[in-house]
């Protein structure tokens, strides 16, 4: 399904804060859901100057991709650190490397954030030693200390 830039500048998009980080606010506009995608996440953010697009994580199954449209930021990866701009590509594979973005500068950091959307998937978010489980009839947000591996 076609969704021209008329279309997509008009769509109000939702206000966004992450549950785990009072700071990492985003406006998103889901162009998958628009055109009716399941198997994709297909997303539209804008991060304003300070603040963060998401708490910092990594996903055990799902992959994000993120293609910096324009604005400035910084991305860390692990615990580096990267400076960001228009025409910059992060790629998040299935890795355990944690991963998060803030805008920097006096304009918006806007990104087109690609992932897959499985039925199930976990989270990581190592500065918060939480562990997220999601699942199609709800979330567990656990401590990792509390999660044990059995093999």
């Amino acid at each position: 399904m076609l969704l021209k830039k008329s279309a997509i500048d008009a769509m109000p998009g939702e206000n966004k804060t992450h549950f785990l980080n009072a700071n990492a606010q985003r406006l998103n506009k889901s162009l998958g859901d628009a055109t009716g995608m399941k198997s994709m996440g297909i997303h539209l953010i804008t991060v304003e100057p300070g603040r963060d697009s998401t708490e910092h994580h990594f996903h055990h199954f799902e992959e994000e991709a993120i293609y910096v449209l324009s604005g400035t930021g910084v991305v860390t990866v692990g615990e580096e650190q990267f400076d960001i701009g228009a025409g910059d590509f992060i790629g998040c594979p299935i890795d355990h490397v944690p991963h998060s973005m803030q805008a920097t500068g006096s304009e918006p950091l806007q990104c087109l954030v690609v992932g897959n959307r499985l039925n199930a998937d976990v989270s990581d978010y190592p500065r918060q030693a939480k562990r997220l489980y999601r699942y199609p009839s709800g979330w567990d947000l656990v401590d990792t200390a509390d999660v044990t591996n059995v093999k």
